[in-house]
């Protein structure tokens, strides 16, 4: 990561009037070491910022990183670390949030080799919490898939007075006939039985 996004609520008053408090401060210290700071203070400036960021450091109470990360992941998908200083952690103090998910810390005391395998790291993290987020939703994809084709199984075993297996084969052979997907003629079928139900249509047996 060498672009990143830095986000502030607003400056302390007392960083903003002391010069050894400035230095201290995320962007300073990122732009000492090399790195590329675009500074937002509000949603605005974050949101032009955040394309051309490889991540996003978050220099704000704990309480507000939630929002903050729904926030950012409307528009991309990217690392968010948690810049730690004493303001940010005093300001939290009293978080009691446990559900807040952040790729890494940064603390105002890195050296650069240490921020450098901090980020480094935080954006590993990441890729593999993007990974677990698309299998999780496939995982659950497929479930949804397994429901509709059971449910549309039971529904064929009734009206046809046919088994389980037999049922499956006259949804897979309808699939490749209509050159659709399974779920897609399963769905179907459960929704067009359904409507049949509750019209007071259905339910008679087919031979």
């Amino acid at each position: 990561m060498r672009s990143l996004l830095v986000i502030h609520r607003q400056t302390p008053p007392s960083e903003r009037s002391d010069s050894d408090s400035r230095t201290l401060l995320p962007e300073y210290i990122l732009r000492s070491y090399g790195y590329q700071v675009h500074l937002a203070r509000n949603e605005e400036q974050a949101i032009a910022g955040i394309g051309d960021a490889d991540g996003a450091v978050l220099h704000l109470p704990v309480s507000e990183i939630k929002a903050w990360c729904g926030k950012l992941e409307k528009h991309k998908q990217t690392p968010v670390l948690w810049w730690c200083s004493d303001t940010a952690a005093s300001m939290s103090l009293e978080a009691c949030e446990d559900d807040v998910i952040i790729d890494g810390l940064l603390f105002p005391t890195m050296k650069a080799h240490e921020l450098h395998w901090s980020l480094h790291f935080s954006s590993a993290h990441f890729y593999e919490r993007q990974q677990w987020k698309n299998e999780r939703k496939q995982l659950l994809a497929r479930i949804e898939e397994r429901k509709w084709i059971d449910m549309a199984k039971g529904i064929l075993c009734e009206l046809k007075n046919i088994s389980e297996s037999e049922a499956y084969d006259v949804l897979r052979k309808q699939a490749m006939n209509e050159r659709k997907r399974m779920v897609d003629v399963a769905t179907s079928i459960v929704k067009l039985y359904q409507l049949l139900q509750e019209s007071g249509t259905g339910g008679a047996k087919k031979s």
